[in-house]
């Protein structure tokens, strides 16, 4: 018997070993472990006059992980921090009790062409730690954790698994792998993960009891373990997930927090404009009900 659930806009139904989704959160499974949201940005084309411009807005209760395949962004946060994100490196700001950041196209790509393709992610951060201080690490493409087993290449972005540990520092235990294979290759690493475990396919397909998953899907798996599966030739996936937490979590736009208290204080310091600000930046975004959502603009 198949068992797998298919989420396509909101349609459902049973394929194989995993639930399937278009993006974290999705209706029938709001996280996996820590993992609470996963924004895929692009590929996309930008103009000379086209640029990012997402102004300061707050966060709490989670870590952000930025990880680009294509493209520049510069990162600014109210603890001073100021720094250009290019591919392959890792972005990773802790919010706790609140941080404030902004991100935008570097000034020297502001009028030329340029292209932005990568993954936006929030890790959830355990109870305890929700009112932590917050704090920012950055660490260049080179220092992260690389290794092949037969044909496919494997980098550790974040966590720990297959014995090995990348330097981000995450505040639960968690993996979030890359894959990638030129040919077509069986993969077997369930004994390898814990906890709950997905994957998202970047570019190329994967096969998995005869069924074909193509990109911008997310396969989460059923049984808490990813089976056994095919990548095929070209393919690059992203495997994620780690300990659940034992209290729900709840989103409301850029705040994630264990209880409704958490996230009504921070929509209220918002409000008041109580977060720190961030150097430089002068602009204020209301809360959604007040704003439209942030886009790509001039």
């Amino acid at each position: 018997m198949s068992n797998i659930k298919l989420i396509i806009e909101e349609r459902s139904a049973s394929i194989g070993n995993f639930m399937v989704g278009r993006l974290l959160p999705f209706r029938d499974k709001r996280m996996v472990g820590p993992f609470a949201f996963i924004d895929h940005m692009g590929p996309a084309k930008l103009s000379e006059y086209e640029n990012l411009d997402v102004p300061p807005h707050p966060h709490i209760g989670l870590s952000t992980l930025t990880y680009l395949f294509e493209g520049s962004i510069m990162h600014r946060d109210s603890l001073g921090s100021e720094i250009e994100i290019k591919p392959g490196a890792v972005n990773w700001m802790t919010a706790g009790k609140g941080i404030t950041h902004s991100e935008r196209t570097p000034e020297y790509l502001r009028t030329s062409d340029k292209s932005l393709h990568g993954l936006q992610i929030w890790v959830a951060l355990p109870k305890h730690l929700e009112q932590m201080e917050p704090s920012f690490f950055h660490i260049e493409e080179k220092d992260i954790p690389k290794w092949k087993i037969g044909e496919v290449d494997i980098k550790l972005i974040a966590g720990e698994a297959f014995g090995k540990k990348s330097g981000v520092p995450v505040h639960s235990p968690l993996y979030f792998l890359e894959l990638k294979s030129k040919t077509k290759q069986t993969v077997t690493i369930g004994d390898d993960l814990f906890g709950e475990s997905a994957l998202y396919i970047l570019e190329g397909s994967i096969q998995s009891e005869g069924h074909t998953f193509e990109p911008k899907q997310i396969l989460i798996a059923n049984d808490s373990k990813l089976c056994s599966f095919e990548m095929n030739e070209n393919t690059t996936i992203y495997i994620f997930g780690g300990d659940a937490f034992p209290e729900e979590r709840t989103i409301y736009w850029n705040f994630v927090a264990s209880t409704k208290e958490l996230i009504e204080d921070a929509k209220q310091r918002w409000i008041n404009q109580e977060f720190p600000k961030v150097p430089s930046e002068t602009e204020f975004v209301p809360l959604p009900e007040q704003s439209a959502n942030f886009n790509i603009k001039k």
